[in-house]
């Protein structure tokens, strides 16, 4: 697009002081990678893509469902079946062909984090999971990029900035919650996802430009069910080591100890051939202790399960734990 063309497209952000041509040139020289293409990333990647940001990775492996709609606004009836990363990536491309989009199908798994944020200005944390929102954290932090995350849930939700010059996720959430709700067993709705995810493609461009007071550091909820924001900074909270951290199937090896906390009629092929099958409760009841030298490996769905029981393990035992989310939703949950 030729210069004149430019100035007239981004016109109306230009003559904002805090970003002027110079914020619109640190914009237009951003990558920033956008995981999950859902809900939050339709707000999210629309904004950031009309904002002018020169190069956006998208990174979700799903395919588009009829129950998204309600929330996913990228998506029509007709991408039922279709891969969301293709999906958006060409819907996004008609708003913007100065903005290049590579579309990514796979999930974010710690196989693969450390390859796609270490190429990145910024990361986008859209995909509401908990274990990507650690992945990501643990990652980022370790890189030294800056992290976006947003999390939503029936009529509330937060966005806040991690890393790079703030602490961490883990340092606001440094646990998991107690019950593993998501949108298909806890219900969403789609304008407060659409309001939680435009103020976190607000934070990534107040990133991008360098606002003060800077996004990073701070935390902001929205609960719409009592018409009430709040937030607050946490550039001073403690960053705790990651001790339970997320690792790849690809990365567990003969010698470890490896527990499936899945049943049968959820997975009916463990995470590992050798893996033990327990529930929590049968783990924190029967304390099965790995060997000195061995590596504790738990596994589960989501992840909150493996870390509940890596939590009973931890109070007994000090050697190496590790967890894996196998992520393997069922499509009537997406």
């Amino acid at each position: 697009m030729a210069g004149g063309d430019t100035m007239t497209r981004y016109a109306r952000q230009i003559c904002l002081p805090e970003v002027g041509n110079a914020g619109q040139t640190a914009i237009q020289a951003a990558h920033v990678l956008v995981v999950g293409v859902g809900g939050l990333g339709a707000p999210v990647l629309q904004y950031l893509v009309a904002a002018g940001v020169g190069r956006l990775t998208l990174v979700d492996g799903d395919v588009v469902s009829l129950s998204n709609l309600h929330r996913q606004t990228l998506f029509r009836e007709a991408d039922v079946g279709k891969a969301k990363a293709v999906v958006a990536a060409r819907t996004l491309r008609a708003l913007n062909n100065d903005c290049a989009i590579e579309a990514i199908e796979i999930a974010l798994d710690p196989s693969n984090a450390m390859n796609l944020v270490e190429q990145s200005t910024l990361v986008l944390d859209c995909a509401d999971s908990f274990a990507t929102s650690y992945i990501l954290s643990d990652t980022c932090k370790a890189l030294g990029v800056p992290l976006i995350s947003a999390s939503v849930l029936g009529l509330a939700g937060y966005v806040g900035g991690f890393c790079q010059a703030a602490p961490s996720l883990r340092a606001v959430f440094p646990d998991l919650p107690d019950r593993a709700a998501t949108c298909a067993t806890a219900g969403v709705m789609g304008p407060v996802v659409g309001m939680i995810g435009a103020a976190q493609a607000q934070m990534a461009l107040a990133y991008m430009i360098g606002q003060t007071p800077s996004p990073l550091g701070q935390l902001i909820r929205f609960d719409m069910k009592t018409f009430r924001s709040s937030g607050f900074r946490f550039d001073t909270a403690p960053d705790p080591a990651a001790d339970l951290t997320f690792i790849a199937v690809s990365e567990v090896t003969g010698h470890d100890f490896v527990l499936e906390l899945r049943d049968a009629n959820e997975a009916i092929t463990p995470v590992t051939i050798d893996a033990q099958r327990l529930t929590v409760a049968q783990f924190a009841d029967q304390r099965p202790t790995p060997a000195a030298d061995q590596r504790a490996v738990f596994a589960c769905r989501s992840g909150l399960r493996a870390w509940q029981a890596a939590t009973h393990l931890r109070s007994y035992w000090d050697g190496d734990i590790t967890l894996i989310a196998m992520g393997d939703t069922p499509s009537t949950e997406r």
